[in-house]
């Protein structure tokens, strides 16, 4: 990730105990450098004393932050606990489907950033009211996945993290479904331009992944 330009690096935890995905992190920090960004994810895997517990082993390793640390049960207490026991921001909101979920999750003091995904909880108009939130509650905001939506909208407000992506192995659409796809320049990702989204499909690669296409009778 460091030879490809990107900014930083966001891995797994949560799926071992607490002392290995320590160890995890320690040796991704060796690896990369103080410079580099790190952010974990659990994905919800980590009961609240194992966050707890991987937070504390991890402190001063200069974590950007701890994504979804706790099981979906009570996440909002407990990752408001984690947050005030680690000091490690944590970040979440990717799992709510509505403006009154991520809201809920500022009210009780649940995050420091939000990755509120705009592709499955209404589009870019409710995302950006969930950045109004955000601004009134001193939350950052990131966005979970789908570069190619959430290099606009992060670009439109002040407090803004980054732009989330894959390796292609992981998300060749992004790498090739397109023809105008900005470079990842030192760890910057330049907005396309043009209307909409500013993107350009390329045409040549959808017809060859096309699997089925249907047409109707006039």
């Amino acid at each position: 990730y460091v030879a490809t330009g990107y900014a930083g690096c966001k891995f797994k935890v949560g799926g071992a105990q607490p002392a290995i995905d320590a160890e995890r992190v320690r040796t991704a920090r060796r690896a990369a450098g103080d410079d580099f960004v790190l952010m974990v994810d659990a994905n919800q895997g980590y009961s609240r004393a194992q966050a707890v517990d991987f937070g504390r082993r991890v402190a001063g390793l200069g974590l950007r932050w701890f994504e979804e640390p706790c099981r979906w049960t009570n996440d909002r207490r407990w990752m408001r606990d984690v947050r005030l026991q680690t000091g490690i921001p944590v970040c979440a909101g990717q799992s709510e489907t509505t403006l009154a979920g991520v809201r809920d999750l500022m009210v009780d003091a649940a995050i420091d950033v939000s990755n509120f995904d705009a592709s499955w909880s209404g589009g870019p108009t409710i995302w950006r009211k969930a950045a109004g939130l955000a601004a009134a509650f001193g939350v950052e905001l990131g966005h979970h996945e789908e570069p190619q939506v959430a290099a606009h909208l992060l670009a439109s407000v002040p407090d803004a993290t980054f732009v989330e992506c894959f390796d292609e192995d992981r998300d060749p659409f992004f790498w090739k479904l397109t023809t105008n796809r900005s470079p990842i320049v030192d760890g910057r990702y330049a907005v396309p331009t043009g209307a909409g989204f500013g993107i350009e499909l390329d045409w040549d690669y959808v017809k060859a992944h096309t699997v089925d296409q249907r047409t109707t009778g006039s």
